[in-house]
């Protein structure tokens, strides 16, 4: 069976979303990694987001699979949007016009998703890398960090940590995207807006084994240069769906009275979050008072019944502990506490 859904018919099981603006020499590599796909039956739908560097050309589309079309408005979400308006596939999968598919990435999403059912939406694990610059140990923390969360439980642990699936490995049904209302355009990333919406519905997210794309790093992309993607546009996002979500009918306590924790404070506060109270293991910090709230001692953890902890402590090494004092504590994550730096 999967054997014939490979093939190619008059109409594609898989439509590949592709916005392109200004992607210059990398877009052609790109479109070089789709067409050697060993899964044949998909499309790929190029949304040219008005691009102004000519690197859009005829020539590249002599797959028959391609097709070029002008963004209906301005901007990815836009393009996005189009790109679904416009696609034939009962599955959508991601790409980004500076990105390389290993060969064997569409088939091994396709036979994942077919193969459980009860995932929703399908990312993959990737090979961060860089043409002009070696990769910062931030970076490969990071990819270690997003590659380790393969099964749905794991991803729904972190998701307010930071976005559990890099957006252009993204796979899902077509009914998925429909059933979350579109990409948004909202202040914050497009992609981990649409992971949290999925998130707050129930829907589960997951990756199978094996890397299957190298995402590129490089001055331009769009993650580096839009105010949308910066730390502090994270934050708000993660405060919009934790208001929304685990802290609707309870309050909380924020662990690290540091600027991290601050600042999710003021995103929570504006929203109308109710916050007990801080935990920091901080001697200056113990016994004052940050945004009018006590700071407390971890032994604090004991005499909280209610309270949602977030722990807005992201030190390397440090999670792990915190994990190990909260199972002492009887604490369960997901119901008693979260991390969301």
């Amino acid at each position: 069976m999967l054997h014939a859904l490979r093939r190619i018919h008059d109409k594609p099981l898989v439509s590949v979303l592709l916005p392109v603006r200004n992607a210059g020499p990398y877009l052609e590599v790109a479109l070089a990694s789709l067409s050697e796909q060993v899964w044949e039956n998909f499309e790929v739908l190029l949304v040219d987001d008005h691009s102004s560097d000519g690197a859009l050309t005829s020539s590249l589309l002599c797959d028959a699979r391609f097709s070029l079309i002008t963004n209906e408005g301005r901007g990815i979400v836009a393009a996005l949007n189009t790109a679904a308006r416009h696609a034939r596939g009962d599955f959508f999968a991601r790409m980004d016009a500076d990105d390389i598919a290993f060969p064997h990435r569409i088939q091994n999403q396709m036979e994942f998703l077919l193969s459980r059912p009860e995932i929703a939406i399908a990312g993959a694990q990737v090979e961060i890398f860089s043409d002009t610059a070696d990769i910062g140990n931030g970076y490969l923390e990071y990819e270690h960090w997003i590659n380790s969360l393969t099964e749905p439980e794991q991803i729904a642990r972190e998701m307010f940590v930071e976005s559990p699936l890099p957006h252009p490995t993204a796979m899902f049904h077509r009914d998925v995207l429909v059933s979350l209302g579109g990409y948004h355009d909202t202040d914050w990333p497009e992609d981990y807006d649409l992971w949290l919406r999925a998130h707050s519905r129930g829907l589960k997210l997951a990756k199978p084994n094996g890397v299957l794309l190298r995402w590129r790093d490089h001055g331009k992309r769009l993650s580096r240069v839009s105010k949308r993607y910066s730390s502090e546009q994270f934050l708000e996002a993660k405060a919009e769906y934790l208001s929304q979500g685990p802290l609707r009918d309870r309050s909380a306590v924020i662990w690290g009275a540091g600027p991290t924790g601050r600042r999710i404070f003021d995103s929570l506060y504006s929203r109308g979050s109710t916050i007990s109270g801080f935990i920091d293991v901080h001697p200056r910090r113990i016994g004052g008072f940050k945004r009018a709230r006590p700071v407390w001692p971890p032994e604090q953890i004991n005499l909280i019944k209610q309270d949602m902890v977030l722990v807005a402590v992201g030190t390397r090494g440090v999670r792990s502990q915190i994990r190990n004092y909260m199972a002492q504590a009887g604490k369960n994550e997901g119901n008693d506490y979260l991390f969301v730096a």
